[in-house]
């Protein structure tokens, strides 16, 4: 009986893989202004704490719905431009358009509260973000062979470290070093948050494009040599029958993650939505309600800062990912930097001077860190070639599904369990990031890396 002959992918530069991961930096420019500072925006618009995550809805409900759509299509997508480059340069663009958009809200809303059009700005934004990002890590997997998933995965959270800290500190550095106002009346955002997003926008698109033009894609037939054809997915199917016949047969692997990722992203959406206000009123002292003084504004800053901190220590610690890999494995590897970031995200409750905060966003950095990675690096070797897209894409359920949740229990925990005190909706963060610790133990992470990339 006939044997396939398989070729394995040639291994990658480091300047390859870079130029393939670049994009990530923009993407990530964009989102850290949109998780530092949309809270801060949307308080000034008239959202109450209380209320807060169900504006926050909108974000992960558009992606549940668009990753996978995006990854089903962009699997079976070749044009000029490649399988996956159309999707995130579109993506690249609408996100521009949306970070444009949202702080001007207010100066949109003619006959609609400024509040409604800020919800359908973060909706916009975090949909192209969505359309953006899920091919970015179906490319990582296309492209690289697997001994260098790790690797590519690593890189590709280090760029993304790097936009994260960019778009964390801009509001600051354009405030304390331009000296661009930071206050303005009362719903309306002020010039250092407006110039920062109007930056993001142009970033994103141009670090996109470095991308799009520096990274090629491997044509159908030549892709087809690199891997074995799946006998379990030979049988045609099309549109909603695919999609639910991908679904239920997703691997064991990915359905043990899901675990982890639901309360990894429980932790982090809490840490979004509520740690502005936790800061302002645990740390700064300031009265419920007080969204427009100065004194908010600087905290808010502050909280960008502290994101531009645990941004700073992923980019650095994913660097240092596979090394730790080799010597005690993934799993244990994620299972250490959750931890880290739990005991990080408690820790804020028994902080009072506002410095100290940049310690505890070390132990978040380092579970950011890992999020970003991990899961992916053994997702990709746990998935057929051929369902790379639409497994990422399907994925996504597993980060948007926790978020969703937390969206609508979020805001009436911390209402009526924690008496309106966000502080302790950190608390609660935290110790869903131990659970996830707990959970990934019990991942079956039995794919082995080749380390041959020569036939």
């Amino acid at each position: 009986m006939a044997t396939l002959s398989i070729i394995q992918k040639p291994r990658m530069s480091f300047w390859q893989i870079w130029n393939m991961s670049f994009g990530f930096l923009g993407i990530q420019f964009g989102f850290a202004l949109q998780t530092g500072y949309a809270s801060s925006i949307l308080l000034k618009f008239g959202a109450k704490v209380d209320n807060l995550s169900w504006f926050w809805l909108a974000a992960p409900l558009t992606g549940m719905i668009i990753q996978p759509i995006i990854g089903h299509y962009s699997d079976r997508t070749w044009n000029r431009l490649g399988r996956r480059r159309p999707y995130f340069l579109t993506g690249a663009l609408l996100s521009g358009v949306a970070l444009c958009f949202l702080p001007n809200s207010s100066g949109l809303a003619f006959l609609i509260p400024p509040i409604i059009v800020g919800a359908g700005m973060l909706m916009l934004m975090d949909a192209s973000f969505n359309v953006a990002m899920e091919p970015f890590r179906a490319l990582v997997a296309d492209n690289l062979p697997d001994s260098q998933h790790n690797t590519g995965f690593s890189l590709q959270t280090c760029l993304i470290g790097v936009g994260a800290i960019m778009g964390s500190f801009l509001p600051s550095v354009l405030a304390e070093w331009f000296h661009v106002s930071q206050t303005a009346p009362k719903g309306i955002v002020p010039d250092n948050l407006l110039y920062s997003f109007y930056a993001g926008g142009l970033v994103l698109i141009g670090c996109i494009l470095w991308t799009v033009i520096k990274t090629k894609e491997y044509p159908p037939e030549e892709y087809a040599r690199f891997h074995k054809p799946d006998l379990k997915i030979t049988v045609k199917k099309s549109g909603i029958a695919e999609f639910m016949y991908d679904l239920v047969n997703m691997p064991k692997t990915m359905k043990q993650l899901g675990i982890v990722q639901f309360f990894s992203w429980f932790a982090l959406f809490s840490m979004w939505v509520f740690t502005t206000s936790a800061i302002a009123a645990h740390v700064y002292h300031l009265p419920a309600g007080d969204t427009s003084s100065r004194q908010f504004n600087i905290a808010s800053d502050w909280v960008g800062k502290m994101f531009g901190v645990y941004n700073a220590v992923s980019a650095v610690y994913a660097l240092s990912l596979p090394w730790v890999v080799k010597r005690i494995n993934r799993k244990r590897t994620h299972a250490f930097s959750l931890t880290m970031g739990g005991i990080g995200l408690i820790s804020i409750f028994f902080i009072q001077n506002h410095y100290l905060l940049f310690l505890s966003m070390v132990g978040v950095g380092l579970a950011w860190g890992s999020i970003l990675a991990m899961p992916y690096a053994i997702l990709s070797s746990s998935i057929p070639a051929k369902k790379i897209g639409v497994y990422m894409g399907l994925f996504n359920f597993f980060i948007t599904f926790p978020q969703i949740v937390n969206s609508l229990t979020g805001s009436l925990i911390v209402k009526y369990l924690f008496n309106s005190q966000a502080i302790y909706g950190l608390v609660m963060a935290g110790v869903f990031m131990f659970l996830a610790a707990i959970s990934v133990l019990f991942v079956h992470d039995g794919a082995k890396i080749q380390t041959i990339d020569k036939p």
